[in-house]
Order: structure tokens, then C-alpha cells, then sequence
């Protein structure tokens, strides 16, 4: 069993999973993170760590696509190691319906390996 990162995700970016695992497997893109399902080692403390509630076990029901997503993307996204701000957007955005559709987006983030040090914000960011 591995964990999933899903379409609650997108457009809110919440990071609090990122601080908490102990194998730094999430990987981020533009406007959402997914996991590395070779890397998750399933102890489960990202799940309740999830302020949108988008991880789930993929032995979940109704993952869809995530799951093959989670794995895609984990392969071309840069790794992600500590909690930075969510996206502006995150509040507004939580709980809506069919995101991936409205707004996946394939694009990398910025990533962060254990250790460095996150960039500061400009300000009006």
C-alpha cells in the first residue's frame, strides 16, 4: 500500500504533508503535489497532516487517475522536502469539484531538497 495525493490538491498546495515525512517522498508540481509510490513507505502521517483532506491509501475506492498520476509525475517533478506557503488561491479553492479537469497543470514546481533553505516571498506574493 502506498499513499495518493488527490484532485483536492490542486490549486491549494498545502504543504503540512511535505514537514511530516519521514522519506521526503512528495513531489511538487506548479499547483499540487503528488506522491512517489515507490519512495511512500505507508506509515500514514501525511493523511491527517492534509488540510483539504486529498491524501488518501490507494486501496481507497474512486482514486481514478491518481494513483497513475501520482506516479507520472513523481518521475518528472523536482522533490519537495519542507512545508512552504499554500498557493494564494487555497482557501477558495478547497473543496471544489473537478479540479484536475479545470486546472491540472503538468508544469514543475519549484522543488526543495532537505536542507535548503526555501526561498524568502517577495512581498504583495
Amino acid at each position: 500500500m502506498t499513499f495518493v495525493v488527490l484532485d483536492n490538491c490542486i490549486k491549494c498546495k498545502y504543504t503540512d504533508c511535505v514537514e511530516v515525512c519521514p522519506v521526503d517522498c512528495f513531489y511538487e508540481g506548479v499547483n499540487m503535489l503528488v506522491i512517489h509510490p515507490d519512495e511512500c513507505i505507508d506509515c500514514g502521517v501525511c493523511e491527517p497532516e492534509c488540510p483539504a483532506q486529498a491524501i488518501k491509501p490507494d486501496s481507497a475506492k474512486n482514486l481514478g487517475i491518481f494513483p497513475k498520476l501520482n506516479a507520472d509525475m513523481a518521475q518528472i517533478w523536482p522533490n519537495l522536502a519542507f512545508k512552504r506557503k499554500a498557493l494564494p488561491e487555497a482557501q477558495e479553492f478547497d473543496g471544489k469539484k473537478d479540479k484536475y479537469e479545470a486546472f491540472f497543470s503538468a508544469e514543475p514546481g519549484e522543488g526543495g531538497a532537505k536542507g535548503a533553505k526555501p526561498k524568502k516571498e517577495k512581498k504583495g506574493e
